[in-house]
């Protein structure tokens, strides 16, 4: 089933067309790939980068409780592609002047990234694709959102939405497991939970 890759702000894909064009911007990102790279190169399956927060932790009987999970809009991530091959990612963020480019980058979570949308292709059912990031924790996840047509820049995750932890994840997560969001979400939650206070002897 294919994906429902949502369109990105003309000015964010505009600000990175324009980084990509810049040999300043290019090398002063300390990206081997994008300098050692034969041939154009293109920003493609532009995805939303949120960040979660108010996570409630799982209650005795396994179930969420407390407040909804929130998430915010971070910016908008593109792979760059060199043929059919990611070679590295771009960041941009929102400004008080618009959208504009952040950074390049490369590593692991390119290739995972790649991975858990082909991954995700193979599920049998569509999803909008977003990033969900868990600073806390470190995490990244690819976030499918079952409402296809929805406004990618806003939204919490729904309970049947599915998750996929992007290696490297955490330590007891298990990289590229898809995972409902009622399921997930809990067990996050439970690690972000501050540790209770041991008591002393009087």
């Amino acid at each position: 089933m294919p994906l429902h890759v949502p369109p990105a702000p003309a000015p964010a894909l505009r600000s990175v067309l324009a980084a990509l064009g810049s040999p300043t911007a290019v090398r002063d990102a300390r990206t081997p790939a994008l300098q050692s790279v034969q041939g154009p190169l293109s920003p493609e399956l532009p995805l939303p980068v949120h960040v979660l927060s108010h996570v409630a932790p799982a209650s005795r009987n396994g179930t969420a409780e407390g407040r909804t999970p929130q998430t915010r809009l971070a910016g908008w991530r593109f792979l760059i592609h060199s043929g059919d091959r990611a070679v590295a990612a771009a960041d941009t963020m929102l400004t008080a002047d618009g959208w504009a480019f952040s950074r390049f980058f490369e590593g692991p979570y390119i290739t995972a990234t790649e991975r858990a949308l082909r991954q995700a292709e193979t599920l049998g059912t569509a999803y909008q694709p977003r990033l969900l990031s868990v600073p806390e924790l470190y995490m990244l996840t690819l976030w499918l959102h079952g409402d296809t047509e929805a406004d990618a820049s806003t939204g919490a995750p729904a309970p049947t939405d599915i998750l996929v932890p992007l290696a490297p994840a955490p330590p007891g997560f298990a990289a590229h497991r898809p995972h409902r969001v009622a399921e997930l979400l809990p067990v996050i939650g439970l690690r972000l939970a501050p540790a209770p206070l041991l008591r002393t002897p009087a």
